[in-house]
């Protein structure tokens, strides 16, 4: 069977990743690097064995799947330039600017018969994929997610830059529309809010309270959840579960259990672009189809518009 011809757009932080991955799995091969710094793309290119260009619709008639790692702005006009001739796509997230930028690429991708996969990758962190076999309904989430400030990610909102990671696994986790949505962002070190809070109520009950910094000064990303069958604490950074439940004994006692959650380790970016690459392959659903990212970007606009709506108060 012929190797897939995978191609490379963006070789910053993330699409340096990518590569490594990429080269890793014996299904594809690189064929075709892009970067608008041409030094980049002629770096990674020599490493890689591959072709190099600076404009990312050269790549086109040299690939049959791309990972796309630029800045989300470019999102819609280089991804639509891919799906549009037929090549499958993985995007990091978010999926772009605004919804319906969003919405559009996901509809391109569903008539040309695309593989779309989002970079959600925190679905693939061990912590997280053992919850998902323990996790009943929850009923109360919190989440805190808290960078120290990079200049990298600050062309859109903290939302949309990080909080994005913690409303997918609300979409994911929570089965219910969204009711209700209280929020509140400022903007401190750069033209976007850089930190924000929401509360959101689900329909079926669940409220999460979740909180997003890139102007903290230590790193913290952790969730809990809250349930009828007990409560489970994730830690992204360490890739850690603690899960516990309520037991009743013979005698009436409560006692506090641990689930003993079984987490497997294993490299969240390469089960991500490992996935991306089977569902190439086989033409089956990726984990994180598009349609799937836009739940969270629909949470994530309901939030920008509840932030716009306080500053318009403070204006």
């Amino acid at each position: 069977m012929a190797k897939i011809r995978i191609g490379v757009v963006g070789i910053g932080h993330l699409g340096t990743y990518h590569l490594q991955k990429f080269r890793m799995m014996d299904a594809c091969v690189i064929t075709a690097v892009s970067d608008s710094d041409g030094e980049k793309a002629a770096k990674a290119a020599a490493e890689y064995g591959c072709a190099a260009f600076e404009d990312y619709r050269d790549l086109i008639p040299h690939v049959d799947a791309v990972s796309i790692a630029v800045p989300t702005a470019a999102h819609p006009e280089v991804a639509g330039a891919f799906l549009a001739a037929g090549i499958d796509v993985f995007l990091e997230k978010p999926l772009a600017p605004t919804l319906a930028e969003a919405q559009s690429l996901v509809a391109l991708a569903e008539a040309n018969g695309r593989t779309f996969q989002a970079g959600f990758i925190e679905r693939f962190n061990p912590a997280i994929v053992a919850l998902k076999a323990l996790l009943g309904v929850p009923l109360f989430v919190e989440s805190h997610r808290l960078h120290p400030f990079f200049e990298r990610g600050t062309d859109v909102d903290v939302i949309l830059d990080l909080m994005i990671h913690d409303l997918d696994i609300l979409a994911w986790f929570v089965p219910a529309p969204l009711a209700h949505v209280e929020a509140v962002g400022v903007r401190v070190l750069s033209e976007n809010v850089d930190i924000a809070n929401a509360r959101l109520t689900f329909e079926n009950g669940c409220v999460a309270n979740v909180t997003a910094s890139r102007v903290t000064g230590k790193t913290l990303q952790k969730m809990r959840f809250f349930g009828l069958e007990g409560y489970h604490a994730v830690d992204f950074a360490q890739r850690e579960l603690v899960s516990l439940k309520r037991v009743r004994q013979a005698d009436g006692k409560i006692d506090i259990v641990d689930n003993r959650a079984d987490v497997i380790p294993q490299d969240p970016l390469e089960a991500e672009i490992r996935a991306f690459v089977e569902a190439v392959l086989r033409r089956t659903p990726p984990p994180v189809t598009g349609r799937d990212a836009l739940a969270a970007q629909e949470m994530a606009g309901l939030i920008g518009e509840r932030i716009q709506a306080v500053e318009a108060r403070w204006a």
